[in-house]
């Protein structure tokens, strides 16, 4: 046991980073300490540790490559890839992606085909509205994201051609 010198909580050595200088083999600080301390130096200036990481990679560049290997190939690229996709164009977590998809029993929020992985939003507010199959996202794409062509479409697979001359209809008085 040790006592973090930066919260004072008693904590067992795993929880203290090694230090070969220090006395008893370990640094002072709890590793928790020491991550919030290194995150807001981070965030003070974030370029010193960004032009220090690119220094290391422009001198080990075999090293860096294999780094780079093993992390794709553990399939952790892929998941950092995504995660890093959803929250840059939706502004979804994979937390926030697998609640909407669990809410629509892991099915097309349109057909209900199993397994969909294409985000349907807005294109106007860039609100998400589900997640859909690559046929049904590209039908709704196709179609410009319209209500009027949407209802006429379906009126025209349904034989319903009153239905369908009422939304022609509409649709021509909106200009589209």
């Amino acid at each position: 046991m040790k006592t973090c010198k930066i919260c004072l909580e008693p904590k067992a050595l795993d929880d203290f980073y090694r230090a070969t200088g220090a006395r008893d083999g370990y640094r002072s600080d709890c590793k928790v300490c020491n991550l919030a301390a290194r995150r807001a130096k981070y965030i003070e200036d974030p370029r010193k540790h960004i032009e220090r990481v690119q220094r290391w990679q422009r001198a080990n560049p075999e090293r860096y490559r294999e780094r780079l290997q093993e992390f794709a190939a553990s399939g952790k690229k892929k998941v950092s890839d995504r995660k890093s996709h959803l929250k840059r164009k939706y502004g979804l977590t994979l937390e926030a992606y697998d609640a909407l998809l669990a809410a629509q029993d892991f099915g097309c929020a349109i057909c209900g085909k199993p397994d969909p992985d294409n985000v349907d939003h807005d294109h106007v507010t860039g609100r998400v509205r589900g997640i859909l199959c690559w046929n049904c996202n590209i039908a709704i794409g196709q179609v410009e994201d319209d209500e009027d062509r949407m209802i006429a479409a379906a009126a025209y697979l349904s034989g319903n051609t009153d239905l369908a001359d009422i939304a022609r209809g509409r649709l021509v008085a909106l200009g589209g």
